[in-house]
């Protein structure tokens, strides 16, 4: 039997120095089912073939810009061209490039948030639907197992009807004005005309909402925000707090900090029901926190060993217990679905990677939470999507 030919594909940004395009492409390398095909890296010609070289693209597939890059492939060969297209630019690009991929008969795969703003993500959709190309979204903490396991677990009922929910995401790296300094990633996540309203919780804070959606199973109808920025100059915020109320009658709170001095990547996730309640780390993805009423705490353990997990968990995991997998692991399980939606022929969404209804509630999020802190931190309800 001949082996399964490895899907092709294509990244916009993710240049020499730039940190999210080498963790997508080893995440994409890790399970052999993706071939580097082309690039258009960075805008410095320098840095473009530095980066592609690196990467072995042929110099013949390594384009100056995004337009070029998708001109020159759909010139070629439909055996020959790339497939499967991965966006790792500033937010400003993300629906420019999206769009034109997408009318041009490519899959995206594209860093969130989907765009600047919901009305574009609206648009962004439009395009989606006439023309059918698949589209996700690299919400890469939606890619760890015990995620899916809690998942699980909350749709089961093992917590009860759900009372609270509480999601942090503390970050300390912008803790000093780095983009005064010539951090360029630093630079253009405190630019709005780069990140769009929002800084800190355009970049992290739509994670945690993300994920805290996801596990619960429950929206958010309606927030109340205060953001702030720390740093003097700085024209995003660079913290925030935000009061959720869900649909289904469950309250919570959001925190997204980007100058919480000493902190990592410390995203949690605690969920409290009647019967029972959840604690999920990112910082320690392999451990799930179990807590029922009347009984002993436990701490259910990531590996492909362990019983009591749900196959959504399993399918996802690698090594046995005793054996880490982290954040390149959750990312690859992304890569891994699209290969597989891709080889199927799929069109649309993407199974088991959040897609063009994440972007678009990301995106309502960060429109809620701007309005609220306009209008003095007041109730707001979530724009609808439907």
């Amino acid at each position: 039997m001949s082996p399964t030919p490895r899907v092709r594909l294509g990244m916009v940004g993710g240049g020499e120095g730039a940190f999210i395009g080498q963790v997508h492409r080893l995440a994409a390398n890790l399970d052999g089912h993706f071939e580097l095909v082309c690039g258009a890296f960075s805008r410095n010609a320098d840095n473009n073939t530095r980066t592609g070289a690196a990467c072995g693209v042929a110099s013949s597939r390594l384009y100056a810009d995004w337009q070029s890059l998708l001109d020159g492939e759909r010139a070629l060969p439909a055996d020959q061209r790339m497939q499967l297209l991965v966006i790792v630019t500033p937010n400003h690009l993300h629906v420019p490039i999206s769009e034109a991929a997408l009318a041009a008969g490519f899959h995206v795969f594209c860093e969130k948030p989907a765009a600047l703003s919901l009305d574009e993500a609206r648009g962004l959709e439009a395009t989606w639907r006439e023309h059918g190309g698949l589209y996700g979204l690299a919400h890469t903490y939606l890619g760890y197992p015990m995620v899916w396991q809690a998942r699980a677990m909350v749709d089961a009922g093992a917590l009860g009807r759900l009372r609270k929910i509480h999601v942090e995401y503390p970050q300390g790296w912008l803790g000093e004005t780095l983009e005064a300094q010539g951090n360029k990633q630093a630079g253009w996540r405190t630019d709005p005309a780069l990140a769009g309203p929002s800084g800190c919780m355009a970049d992290i804070g739509t994670h945690a909402f993300g994920l805290a959606e996801f596990v619960s199973g429950q929206r958010v109808a309606s927030l109340c925000a205060s953001l702030g920025s720390h740093v003097d100059g700085r024209r995003l915020d660079d913290d925030g707090d935000v009061l959720l109320r869900t649909a289904e009658g469950a309250s919570g709170t959001l925190m997204a900090s980007q100058v919480s001095t000493g902190e990592e990547n410390a995203l949690k996730l605690r969920l409290y029901g009647e019967d029972g309640a959840l604690e999920w780390r990112q910082m320690e993805p392999n451990s799930l926190v179990h807590r029922s009423r009347g009984a002993p705490m436990r701490v259910l353990r990531a590996g492909i060993d362990q019983p009591e997990l749900v196959d959504a968990a399993l399918s996802r995991l690698r090594l046995p217990g005793g054996h880490p997998e982290g954040y390149l692991e959750a990312l690859a399980n992304l890569y891994g679905n699209a290969a597989t939606a891709i080889r199927r022929g799929d069109r649309g969404d993407i199974a088991g990677v959040p897609g063009m209804a994440s972007g678009l509630r990301g995106m309502a999020f960060i429109e809620a939470v701007t309005q609220s802190q306009a209008g003095g931190s007041r109730w707001t309800d979530l724009p609808s999507i439907d």
